[in-house]
């Protein structure tokens, strides 16, 4: 059997996002800078056969874990953001960009001849083109995984939710993880995960466990077609309070013990860029969960702000406003 999670009422929506303005979340995990050339093309390079892009702006945008904390700040929260960049020019725009959006980096690490994980898009006539990664994904040298780990113990005084970003690139290692989520768990915070492959199964305790379909597949090698039992037994595996299975087009699913399946389709609207989409999900996620919405609630919050980031282009946030123009549409 499998339900569907209601839609929230125009009150209680507007009641969580008040709440959620006045809670601290922290974010911790891999930061990346998100670099977007954009420009116009109408001709193919003599020397090879591509495009010859003639780039007219470039923006930074934080990627990665900031960009969860970038959507957390959105909501008028306070976002507290652990990780670690390079000494690098990249490092430097990516924490000058959070500190403009009042975004706390307290305690994150530079490792020295390590570069900022940093995405380069270039963008043509709307259309991305080709995307550059540069990025080192070896684990943290000891002593920056140290005193990572002691700021962030630190940091969970006075927190009301933890978000766990892991994107393989080194910083969530599962020896952190395992102690952020026992003593976040053992001061009553609920902690949110958002998996990649490498430590799929090294997150056991999280209050809410968030991969996609991809990613649990790819983790548990088989196709999961949606059955409660499937679905019932990976979460156990897994070890999570929650899993909460994000699919796409098709909305998410919620597997909790106790409870039938819970299923939010997607909120319909034109998809433009998924980029960055999961972010927005998590962060909503977190903030809604800490502001004290129940689980079902923040999850039918966070797929509403999933419709809306989808529409913009490239790694975005989305703001309380939009959320409610977005609840009014889908009333209609």
């Amino acid at each position: 059997m499998t339900q569907t999670l209601p839609a929230l009422s125009r009150d209680r929506l507007g009641a969580l996002l008040e709440a959620m303005r006045h809670v601290n979340v922290l974010v911790v995990g891999d930061l990346m800078l998100d670099r977007y050339l954009i420009g116009e093309t109408d001709r193919i390079s003599p020397e090879a056969p591509v495009p010859v892009v003639s780039v007219t702006e470039e923006r930074d945008v934080p990627g990665g874990a900031a960009n969860v904390a970038a959507n957390v700040a959105a909501l008028g929260a306070r976002a507290t953001l652990i990780g670690a960049t390079g000494d690098d020019v990249a490092g430097e725009v990516l924490l000058q960009t959070l500190a403009a959006q009042e975004i706390s980096t307290f305690g994150s690490v530079s490792v020295p001849g390590r570069p900022t994980t940093t995405k380069t898009r270039l963008v043509a006539r709307g259309q991305q083109v080709v995307r550059i990664d540069l990025e080192v994904t070896t684990p943290l040298p000891d002593r920056h995984r140290e005193a990572l780990q002691a700021a962030v113990l630190e940091a969970l005084e006075g927190v009301h939710a933890v978000a766990l970003e892991d994107y393989d690139k080194g910083v969530m290692e599962p020896a952190l993880a395992e102690a952020v989520i026992r003593a976040a768990r053992a001061r009553g915070i609920p902690v949110v995960v958002d998996p990649k492959q490498r430590h799929f199964f090294g997150y056991a305790g999280a209050t809410v466990f968030k991969p996609n379909r991809r990613e649990l597949e790819q983790a548990f090698g088989t196709r999961f077609t949606g059955d409660d039992h499937d679905l019932a037994d990976a979460r156990e595996r897994l070890g999570a309070e929650h899993l909460l299975l994000t699919l796409g087009a098709d909305g998410m699913v919620l597997v909790s013990e106790g409870h039938p399946l819970r299923r939010t389709p997607a909120i319909a609207r034109e998809v433009y860029d998924v980029s960055g989409a999961g972010d927005t999900v998590t962060a909503w996620l977190v903030a809604a969960l800490a502001a004290g919405a129940q689980l079902g609630e923040a999850t039918w919050l966070a797929n509403l702000a999933a419709g809306v980031v989808v529409g913009k282009q490239g790694t975005a946030t989305v703001s309380p406003h939009e959320a409610i123009a977005a609840w009014e549409e889908s009333a209609e």
